[in-house]
């Protein structure tokens, strides 16, 4: 009896120590979910669901896009943070949630390098600065101007603390002194609609979602925040031409998975996304969208992991010094 359920535990002990490496191999054998923790329909979503749709023919999987929103991406990315690391739940994480979030929240749930594999920054697009029509500027610096004659009373909207859009207001209002207020929304989109309904004076807007508004003329776009125009809104100054040199906020976006995560299986993920940045109708795609493609060598997990690092690095101390913690 004794000698038989040694063999048991034996037999038990060995199909779990092999069951790692079948589920590397077989992976993936089920649909995968990528969180994007923002409001759906925004640039993060958009992004997002066009990679998986492609991820998903590559993989053979259907790869569905959840959006468990809040609290500037950190309430979906703490999420993952905590799901099993098998490849079939990852992050569509950004500026916001992987990088701006340790200096904004002061007992963030999770640690952005540490408690994350990263598998690529899949895009970049900048950022650009939106009006209301009837707002009386039509440059960057006739804004500062304008904001410093009237302290208190141009306010920008955004997606929430911490967004991208509340980050590039802090940059401004840094390098400006303008005295911009922030205004947080629910959802890039409901900011958006009071800029058009002219019930604030202002946002700073990713360009991808920024664009049909200011080509319909529901609103005005005064610069990009981007050291050279973009091919989408070839008409819309650089934020030096439009008078304040050296501003530039670049959004990005990139995927992570749970920490410990097989690298066999990070690296599938890594080629479902070179595949997709391969394919001719997705490249278009993300001209479309404004969203540039980091070349080849900043298209790795170690080169995301490095890259994370260098913008907490970055913009900690620009929020601290902000006091919009």
């Amino acid at each position: 009896m004794r000698s038989i359920k040694g063999l048991t535990v034996a037999l038990l002990a060995l199909l779990a120590g092999l069951t790692p490496a079948a589920a590397k191999d077989d992976y993936p054998n089920r649909p995968i979910t990528i969180v994007v923790p923002f409001a759906a329909g925004g640039p993060t979503d958009v992004l997002a669901r066009v990679l998986a749709q492609h991820m998903g023919k590559t993989l053979g999987q259907q790869v569905l896009v959840e959006n468990p929103g809040g609290a500037g991406g950190t309430i979906g990315s703490a999420q993952v943070a905590r799901a099993a690391p098998n490849g079939y739940t990852m992050v569509m994480g950004n500026l916001g949630s992987h990088a701006a979030s340790v200096g904004i929240y002061k007992n963030l749930a999770y640690d952005p390098v540490k408690d994350f594999e990263p598998v690529m920054l899949v895009g970049t697009t900048p950022m650009m600065v939106v009006v209301k029509k009837d707002l009386p500027v039509k440059t960057l610096k006739e804004l500062v101007e304008y904001a410093k004659a009237h302290p208190g009373e141009v306010g920008y909207g955004t997606a929430g603390k911490g967004s991208i859009g509340h980050l590039a207001g802090i940059s401004f209002n840094q390098q400006t002194g303008a005295g911009l207020s922030h205004i947080a929304y629910r959802g890039l989109s409901q900011a958006m609609t009071d800029v058009i309904a002219g019930q604030i004076e202002m946002m700073f807007d990713q360009v991808v979602s920024g664009a049909p508004h200011v080509r319909n003329g529901s609103v005005r776009a005064l610069a990009v925040a981007a050291p050279k125009r973009v091919e989408i809104l070839p008409d819309v100054p650089t934020s030096a031409e439009a008078g304040v040199p050296g501003f530039v906020t670049l959004a990005w976006s990139a995927l992570f998975l749970p920490k410990d995560t097989p690298r066999p299986v990070v690296d599938k993920i890594v080629g479902a996304l070179e595949a997709a940045f391969r394919d001719e109708d997705i490249q278009k795609r993300m001209k479309e969208l404004g969203n540039d493609v980091p070349p080849p060598e900043q298209r790795t997990p170690e080169a995301l992991r490095g890259f994370v690092a260098a913008e907490i690095a970055k913009w900690t101390p620009l929020i601290e010094a902000s006091g919009e913690q």
